[in-house]
């Protein structure tokens, strides 16, 4: 059986790594006794650290299939992943799941709420972490979104710009 961690709850990487999350995969468990796994995404940070013990979403409105909310109504236990292609990490959660309504938690729903990014909210999701553990980096294949790629080929099109211009004053100056 894997051995999972869970010391003093999560640590400066796990904060820092949950942070930069833009997506992650949860499983529930149904009265039918089989694992219901669904992607969560938004904008890069959607997922907020509450503090060492909690992590929370604003759940957006989706497909109106509602199955992981009745899942965690009867079983609040979930196990979350999070991947990061680009830096070969991955991220494995169990935690208990709470349902809070909007109107419960004002300020927790301001905290939570992701900036520059339209949604529209139908609930909080936290989850009470219970352990947490990294796996093998070995076989996650490095992939990048558009934004990530965008940004790393900034800098060669500035430097590709840069050179362009001073060949062309060099070519101006053999002219002449």
């Amino acid at each position: 059986m894997q051995k999972f961690s869970y010391v003093d709850g999560l640590s400066i990487t796990e904060e820092n790594f949950i942070r930069e999350m833009d997506s992650f995969y949860m499983a529930s468990f149904g009265e039918n006794g089989f694992p219901y796994i669904q992607h969560r995404g938004g904008s890069k940070g959607f997922l907020k650290v509450i503090n060492k013990d909690t992590i929370g979403i604003i759940d957006f409105s989706g497909n109106k299939q509602f199955i992981s909310v009745g899942n965690i109504t009867t079983n609040p236990n979930v196990s979350l992943i999070m991947v990061s292609y680009p830096k070969r990490a991955r991220l494995k959660i169990y935690a208990e799941a709470e349902i809070l309504e909007i109107d419960d938690d004002p300020g927790l729903y301001d905290y939570l709420k992701p900036e520059n990014y339209k949604f529209k909210a139908e609930r909080i999701l936290l989850f009470h972490i219970k352990a947490y553990d990294w796996n093998c980096p070995q076989h996650i294949v490095p992939r990048y979104s558009e934004v990530e790629i965008e940004e790393i080929i900034k800098s060669k099109l500035q430097y590709i710009e840069r050179l362009e211009t001073e060949l062309s004053d060099l070519k101006k100056k053999l002219r002449q």
